[in-house]
């Protein structure tokens, strides 16, 4: 006979294996996807037209799956997957640095329109420091290392902007700034790659720069490390300083590796009870410090392990950045496949919702979705993100609520009813309207804005199609404003419609 204790063993885990139900998923969370160029060989093998029609057949999944941004690299070493006079087109583009595409087509122009079209956010994803992948890489002669190699080291086979030299921060806020002039992103972002992977027995050539700086900054020679983690704080801070100036409305998001320092590496045992690389010991990224100087908008770190992990359990992760983000926005990156291969998807899930700090999560790569990696996007799609879902709204940097939308009509067309309505506002003014949510509810039901399964999409445009069916059965439907700070009107305009 089976004991109590492993009946309630299996019932816990077969408890844990139920989809969550549409009940726990919430109005406002964030769902990203990225999508790396950096190692894919098949935009260099695409002509225009079949690059195009990749992108829209990607964006038409990510929205049935209710992927609301699109996180996509757009300078992996120090080249542009756009139109830059700074840097060289990328060879993950066209297949040779500073190769031009055909007619000049700009992918991250092209991709923000679709991805706005779609109320899909775009994010742009730059590699700050890294200028080569391999030895092999071979860089364009417009590329700004032949025009200040003094700027640069070599560590491993890879070349790096110095991240100790003022001129280079400088040159990399102005590859911001550029972006920022020229294209309507709404998140600049960066991941893992401050200063390069510890490779094992061999020193990161910073010398010259370290012994020209330091000393004026007020570190001495035992301080190393102390500078390094100065330097990125310096670029963060400078990034930030620099979407401030130009559009407030764009927010800087970084995406760490998934450990901020192990606990026995802390004097004060405030690491998390993990055993692995650290940002701040050995990338010198002090996350907690921008995050608490409010630099950054989101905090996405890389929880890419198995709930379990021996060496770097999900679950110690996810709890530990709950406790430690600041009241920063907090979203979880989770790998795909391993993710799939383990069968966590449903207490990865849960558990992130369960946790009051954490608004969000991304899924490495977004490619793998497009797979359906044994089934990941069936689950998106019927369990966990059935409904669209609002960016939660970052109060930080403007926390008034547009006003409602203007003149709502309903007008008959041959096969239903167009819903329109007029905004209210400049669209050019990030606090006025940028898209809109519409809710549906039965008759006589009493509208509740905050549930999400009412929502039937989130749309930039200002009208929607109500199929007619049979004429019999009234629905209400509120139509709200929603800004670039994604705050949202307050009740809406209502519009009662058979169908």
């Amino acid at each position: 006979m089976m004991s109590p204790q492993k009946l309630l063993s299996l019932l816990f885990a077969f408890l844990l294996s139920l989809p969550c139900s549409s009940q726990t998923q919430p109005k406002r969370e964030f769902r990203g996807a990225w999508i790396h160029v950096i190692g894919q060989g098949q935009y260099a093998a695409m002509s225009v037209d079949q690059m195009q029609r990749y992108f829209i057949q990607m964006l038409d999944s990510f929205q049935v799956y209710h992927i609301n941004a699109l996180i996509f690299q757009v300078r992996p070493t120090a080249d542009a997957f756009y139109y830059s006079e700074l840097e060289p087109w990328s060879r993950y583009l066209t297949g040779v640095q500073g190769q031009a595409p055909v007619g000049n087509f700009d992918p991250m122009a092209f991709l923000i329109d679709e991805c706005h079209r779609r109320n899909i956010e775009f994010h742009a994803w730059l590699n700050p420091y890294r200028v080569t992948a391999s030895a092999k890489d071979k860089l364009h002669p417009s590329h700004i290392y032949y025009r200040h190699p003094e700027w640069f080291v070599k560590y491993g086979n890879q070349i790096y902007f110095d991240p100790g030299l003022p001129e280079s921060r400088e040159f990399i806020c102005q590859v911001v700034q550029d972006i920022l002039n020229r294209y309507d992103v709404d998140a600049i972002h960066a991941d893992d790659y401050f200063y390069p992977y510890p490779i094992a027995g061999e020193k990161f050539p910073d010398d010259k720069s370290f012994n020209q700086y330091a000393a004026a900054q007020g570190f001495s020679s035992n301080e190393r490390g102390d500078w390094r983690r100065n330097n990125v704080n310096l670029l963060i801070h400078e990034i930030k300083r620099t979407i401030l100036r130009s559009k407030p409305w764009v927010r800087f998001g970084i995406s760490p590796f998934g450990i901020y320092r192990n606990k026995r590496s802390t004097p004060d045992g405030s690491g998390s009870q993990t055993k692995g690389l650290q940002n701040y010991d050995d990338l010198y990224a002090d996350i907690k410090l921008w995050v608490e100087k409010g630099w950054i908008d989101y905090n996405l770190p890389q929880l890419y392990w198995e709930v379990g992990h021996a060496s770097a359990d999900y679950e110690t992760l996810v709890r530990w950045w709950n406790e430690n983000n600041c009241g920063a926005q907090l979203y979880i990156g989770q790998d795909v496949d391993r993710t799939m291969k383990a069968s966590d998807l449903t207490q990865k899930m849960e558990l992130e919702r369960s946790l009051p700090a954490v608004h969000g999560h991304c899924f490495w790569p977004g490619y793998e979705l497009l797979k359906n990696n044994r089934g990941v996007a069936d689950s998106l799609k019927n369990h966990y993100q059935t409904y669209p879902a609002l960016i939660p709204a970052y109060t930080h940097l403007c926390d008034r609520a547009p006003e409602d939308i203007k003149s709502l009509k309903a007008e008959w067309m041959p096969g239903g009813y167009f819903l329109h309505w007029k905004r209210n506002g400049d669209p050019a003014n990030p606090q006025k309207a940028q898209y809109y949510v519409v809710y549906r509810f039965d008759n006589k039901e009493k509208v509740n804005l905050d549930d999400p399964s009412k929502i039937r999409t989130t749309t930039r445009e200002t009208q929607y199609f109500l199929p007619y069916r049979n004429g019999k059965i009234k629905y209400k439907y509120v139509v709200t404003s929603v800004d670039r700070f994604h705050n949202e009107s307050k009740k809406g305009k209502s519009k009662t419609i058979k169908l």
